[in-house]
């Protein structure tokens, strides 16, 4: 399964700059040339539900389509790429894979989560940490003028 996503990466290429009025169906067209195109996905523009196009047409701006092999999409990278399509000039590129999602905290330090806290952190006292050198400190000083 990892080896079909790894090859399913390597032939997916980044389409960017796409003017408003490209579909998927264009897309189709202009790249169907370079190789066996196996999937166009045009993200749909922010607010809109992902699972249907929106009814105005509008999208992101970018879009990926993938080819049935690896040299396909070289090819329709090396052709297309800085070239004009609907009127705007397209950067082509190799897709990055999707970066998976943090678990957990995301952005936030770990030290920041209550779960964390409890498990990992002792209280000052037990920790031999300043509080623990003040409070032998001040038993001591104590200890001391009683013996005088």
């Amino acid at each position: 399964m990892a080896n079909i996503d790894a090859n399913k990466a390597k032939s997916t290429v980044f389409i960017g700059g796409l003017a408003q009025s490209v579909d998927e169906n264009g897309l189709l067209q202009a790249f169907a040339p370079f190789g066996d195109v196996m999937e166009v996905q045009i993200p749909p523009a922010a607010g809109t539900n992902g699972d249907q196009p929106p009814a105005d047409g509008k999208h992101r701006g970018f879009a990926f389509v993938t080819f049935g092999t690896p040299a396909d999409a070289q090819d329709a990278i090396d052709n297309m790429d800085m070239n004009e399509l609907a009127g705007k000039v397209l950067k082509v590129s190799l897709a990055k894979p999707q970066r998976a999602p943090v678990q957990g905290a995301g952005n936030r330090a770990i030290w920041e989560t209550e779960e964390w806290l409890t498990t990992n952190v002792k209280p000052l006292a037990e920790s031999g940490g300043i509080a623990s050198k003040s409070h032998a400190d001040k038993t001591k000083a104590t200890e001391d003028s009683m013996e005088e």
